[in-house]
């Protein structure tokens, strides 16, 4: 299956769930593959210990990733000090369930045509003490070739890094990243930036370290907040209001520099 083919299958779902009625939510979702082999999943494995594509699906041959970045307004909407919105919170839990929706139709999808397919939903299999899910979206998004991680610990892809990703393992040989991996974050290419973390009322961030602990206990509050929405264990400080937030800030900058 090509990549263009697999963008459309995305696209047309995200188009038509609940009949379309929450298109104005997000904007053009981005479909990364990445190879099972790939060996920076083994590096992952051994640093943070993530479960191998393989351990999902034994005979897997590639990791579908899929970004579903928030709309404009929704951004905006979290940038006041304070707790998350309520319409980021939202924006979270419909984004979740739209993701495991699309994940769940692609991995059947896929098993029609023959192929073993595992969806991983939105939240993984997450681990409350450890704080540590035994998958990350973002690290095999990196290895997708879908963005790069910033100071805030978040994806930053081509739209951003506000919104939600799924994947999918599957035995599918399907067209995976060839392109070396960029780093897209300005702090770590040498600029000057850090908004993330001056974002971070909560001293939960530094430039150098994410405080887990204390950065899950504002999720949790936040969670209480907005306990008749569901769970919405969020707050998003971190992601809104930055060069980042809904674009790769260094695209600004190679323009410049072509340009110059």
């Amino acid at each position: 299956m090509k990549a263009n083919s697999l963008q459309a299958l995305v696209e047309q779902f995200i188009s038509e769930y609940r009949g379309g009625s929450l298109t104005s939510w997000w904007r053009k979702p981005l479909v990364g593959v990445a190879e099972a082999q790939d060996p920076l999943f083994r590096v992952l494995k051994r640093k943070h210990g993530f479960l191998l594509p393989e351990e999902i699906v034994n005979s897997a041959r590639s990791v579908v990733v899929i970004f579903l970045p928030f709309a404009e307004w929704i951004v905006e909407s979290n940038l006041n000090p304070g707790p998350a919105s309520r319409e980021w919170a939202l924006a979270y839990l419909e984004a979740n369930q739209l993701l495991t929706n699309l994940a769940d139709w692609l991995a059947e999808t896929l098993e029609m045509k023959g192929f073993k397919s595992k969806p991983i939903a939105p939240t993984g299999e997450f681990d409350e003490e450890a704080l540590i899910s035994n998958w990350s979206h973002k690290h095999a998004a990196y290895v997708a070739g879908l963005g790069s991680l910033g100071v805030h610990h978040m994806l930053i892809t081509e739209e951003g890094c506000c919104g939600r990703l799924v994947s999918i393992v599957t035995e599918a040989l399907l067209n995976h990243r060839t392109e070396p991996l960029e780093e897209a974050c300005l702090h770590k290419l040498g600029f000057e930036c850090l908004k993330c973390v001056a974002n971070c009322q909560f001293g939960a961030l530094t430039a150098t370290k994410l405080n887990k602990q204390k950065c899950y206990e504002v999720c949790l509050s936040n969670a209480k907040l907005y306990i008749d929405l569901g769970l919405a264990d969020v707050c998003g400080k971190c992601a809104c209001g930055l060069p980042c937030s809904l674009k790769k800030p260094t695209a600004d900058i190679e323009r410049k520099l072509f340009y110059s």
